[in-house]
């Protein structure tokens, strides 16, 4: 949609250590980024420093930008631009700061800011995996179409987003999440626990009896493909519990949505360990009380990057059925499907596109109005 607009956005990756500013046009970047530390403990610092940063990139511009737009990581008023609450990677927000009215008025520009997860799922569903796979269904001939996405982001945090009818769904509060869900295993406990970096940190020392490992996800899944010294069992299990847990929680998530679904964030780099699990766990049964066997996910499921499932997913159960009294007939696809796929992006590219696509839909909006 907006992949060929002239109009330009100031961008923002922020970060508990690094804010890194850059601006976009046609939903790609235009600029070399520029870096600053965070100062995440110090408002005042860091208020100063991200106006110091967008400056430098309005400088640096062919022309003046139409809006600011970025995502902030935690809890707030994205509607009112207001950041708040318990915040770990920026604890003198914590308190409440006005941080899009400060940035519009020092500015004069619009200030939009949005929960990455939301920003992630809107760049894929408007420039992303979203026009890929209807593109690749078109092009092998089914007259399927998809509108409606789940975006997860699998990093520090179980991140979600929700875009219905290329529209971003971010609910009433500002408050669109499933981290909180119950954990497959511990109920009392929420799924993040079970879906993100220290997950993969805890369950690897767990199978492996080294408390002490001192191993980043990324080493883990070195370690899981051979490529590193260290427990290759224990890894393997790792990314699979992982996957797991995080299947059970999207198959509660997709079945209310009706969508697609993409993932991104740095742990995808094991996704051979992860999704055969989390595909097992959306495609697991439940039974009623009467004995009958359902599926988990009423949608068959199926792996948009594996080549031979994308094909049984484009071409469905397709038949003719006759019409009831007269002697024409018309196409019939009962299955009912849905896909995973992992992002093409990436997920700090995604956040981009998203934060890009979401001010110049604002404004478009508002000018329409």
């Amino acid at each position: 949609m907006y992949r060929y607009d002239q109009r330009i956005v100031v961008t923002l990756d922020a970060g508990g250590t690094n804010l890194v500013f850059s601006a976009m046009q046609g939903c790609k970047f235009i600029i070399e980024p520029i870096t600053y530390p965070s100062n995440a403990q110090n408002l005042d610092l860091c208020l100063e420093t991200m106006v110091k940063g967008f400056s430098e990139v309005i400088e640096k511009l062919p022309e003046a930008p139409v809006a600011i737009s970025f995502a902030f990581p935690g809890p707030a008023d994205y509607a009112n631009g207001i950041i708040g609450g318990y915040l770990p990677n920026f604890p003198s927000f914590r308190d409440g700061v006005a941080l899009g009215p400060f940035l519009s008025k020092k500015f004069g520009l619009p200030v939009y800011i949005n929960n990455d997860g939301d920003l992630f799922t809107y760049g894929e569903a408007l420039c992303g995996a979203l026009p890929e796979i209807n593109a690749r269904l078109a092009e092998a001939g089914s007259p399927k179409r998809y509108h409606n996405m789940l975006g997860y982001t699998f990093g520090t945090g179980f991140g979600i987003g929700m875009v219905i009818d290329n529209r971003l769904n971010r609910g009433d509060n500002s408050c669109v999440e499933t981290f909180c869900l119950p954990h497959k295993y511990n109920h009392e406990v929420i799924v993040e626990e079970g879906v993100a970096v220290r997950a993969i940190k805890r369950l690897y020392a767990e199978y492996s009896g080294n408390a002490d490992h001192g191993f980043e996800p990324k080493e883990i899944c070195e370690i899981a493909q051979g490529k590193r010294p260290g427990n290759m069992e224990a890894a393997k299990k790792a990314f699979t519990m992982f996957g797991e847990v995080a299947g059970d929680a999207m198959a509660t998530a997709v079945t209310l949505v009706d969508g697609l679904i993409v993932i991104g964030g740095g742990i995808t780099a094991a996704r051979e360990f992860i999704m055969p699990a989390l595909l097992k766990a959306m495609r697991g049964e439940m039974k009623t009380l009467r004995g009958e066997t359902l599926r988990r996910v009423q949608m068959h499921v199926f792996d948009l990057d594996d080549p031979d499932e994308f094909d049984k997913f484009a071409h469905g159960d397709n038949r003719r059925i006759k019409v009831y009294g007269t002697e024409d007939y018309v196409n019939y696809d009962p299955m009912k499907r849905i896909g995973v796929c992992i992002s093409k992006l990436g997920a700090s590219q995604a956040i981009s596109v998203g934060a890009y696509a979401y001010a110049l839909s604002q404004i478009d909006s508002k000018e329409n109005q």
